[in-house]
């Protein structure tokens, strides 16, 4: 056995795949950022939303006592991808957890996806996961650029919201949402009269919304999210721009930015997200477990978090094995249902197909107790917030 680990070591050192090794024990890693603009995005709270995934199982799997690990990426792909390549190869982690970020994302796909390993990406939005770069093993829980884009830009369509100006996140993720946001805007009889990009973790967002300003758009475009998203709307609400009649739409918007931003400075921002915590008795109660412990409401991606976690651990008790395909093939076969996707289903593609709610902030004087920031408008079905597999690019799926 020595031999073995000795191998999968010298093997992850040099950057090869590791031998095929027996997997009897089950290993959690939650990677993601834990210190940087979307530390409350996922963060910690993603790692305490897997803890209490395991702790609902039951605490074991095959036998075993489960264990959980985690690493700040710190946005860093080369960090993400040495982490995911050692975990796999010499730690023994069978699956690997949240994964904010979509170049981090897109790093520990390949790497899953070569070494027959279960990836569960709640954090990232992007649609390449599921269609350009599918694995066997990999799963996108949460939302997508697709998602968001769609969802949201429908909605505002229909309230005459037809010319648009984006602030873009320069990577991969912020590419993604304006290629969708331009496409689905372009085709209800829109118009994206322009778009800017800046780099994450941006501290002055003044240029970019001057030129926002000047284009007079009827919508400004947030194509960004975590710390980058609560710094353009607070700086947008200084240089008067909803005063001055352009409203605000934030792509992706987390309970937590809400929270920073405060009611009087967010007020009317409309969004679609995967899950809100006053959303059903289901929703509170688990959210109401979750702040015990964390003195914080959970978001979607850790809603999301702890919904990945814990069908993955019921499709290892399924398998009767951790091998990464096994359980794989377990996941797609079987349902989801807890309170974040009751009776959902995995695609083909790996993209789990549940209900998104299209939401919008509220005026400070409309809540009625902390944490109560959002109003669900209208629940939109699974199949107008994903890609129709018949447009999918994922060789995964038969045409």
């Amino acid at each position: 056995m020595t031999r073995i680990w000795a191998a999968a070591a010298l093997a992850a050192a040099l950057g090869l795949s590791a031998p095929a090794m027996a997997q009897d024990q089950v290993k959690i890693g939650v990677l993601n950022d834990q210190t940087g603009l979307y530390a409350e995005f996922g963060g910690m709270g993603s790692v305490e939303a897997t803890r209490m995934a395991i702790e609902d199982f039951g605490g074991k799997a095959l036998g075993k006592p489960i264990e959980v690990v985690s690493v700040d990426h710190q946005n860093k792909p080369d960090i993400a991808a040495a982490t995911a390549r050692k975990w796999y190869d010499a730690d023994g982690v069978t699956a690997i957890a949240d994964l904010t970020n979509s170049a981090v994302a897109l790093a520990v796909q390949a790497i899953a996806k070569e070494r027959g390993k279960v990836a569960l990406f709640s954090g990232p939005a992007t649609t390449r996961l599921t269609n350009e770069d599918c694995s066997p093993t990999g799963f996108h829980w949460v939302f997508d650029t697709y998602s968001q884009a769609y969802g949201t830009a429908r909605a505002v369509l229909a309230e005459k919201g037809d010319t648009w100006f984006l602030l873009v996140a320069n990577y991969a993720f912020g590419h993604q949402m304006a290629k969708d946001l331009e496409t689905i805007v372009t085709a209800g009889g829109g118009k994206v009269l322009g778009n800017v990009r800046h780099p994450i973790s941006n501290a002055d967002f003044s240029s970019f919304l001057l030129q926002a300003q000047a284009s007079k758009a009827k919508i400004v475009g947030l194509a960004n999210a975590g710390a980058d998203t609560i710094a353009s709307v607070k700086q947008a609400a200084e240089f008067g721009i909803v005063e001055g009649g352009q409203k605000l739409v934030g792509l992706v918007i987390v309970l937590s930015d809400v929270h920073a931003l405060g009611l009087a400075a967010s007020k009317g921002l409309l969004t679609t997200t995967a899950f809100y915590h006053d959303r059903d008795e289901a929703s509170r109660a688990w959210s109401k477990r979750y702040f015990a412990r964390t003195q914080k409401m959970p978001g979607m991606i850790q809603a999301g978090v702890y919904s990945s976690v814990l069908h993955y651990l019921r499709a290892v008790e399924a398998a009767g094995s951790a091998d990464g395909a096994k359980v794989a093939a377990k996941m797609r076969e079987m349902p989801v249902d807890d309170f974040f996707a009751p009776k959902a289903k995995i695609r083909p593609d790996g993209r789990l197909a549940n209900d998104m709610y299209l939401v919008e902030v509220k005026a400070p004087a409309e809540s009625k107790a902390p944490w109560d920031y959002l109003k669900v408008l209208r629940t939109i079905p699974a199949a107008e917030v994903t890609i129709p597999l018949a447009e999918s690019k994922c060789d995964l799926v038969k045409k």
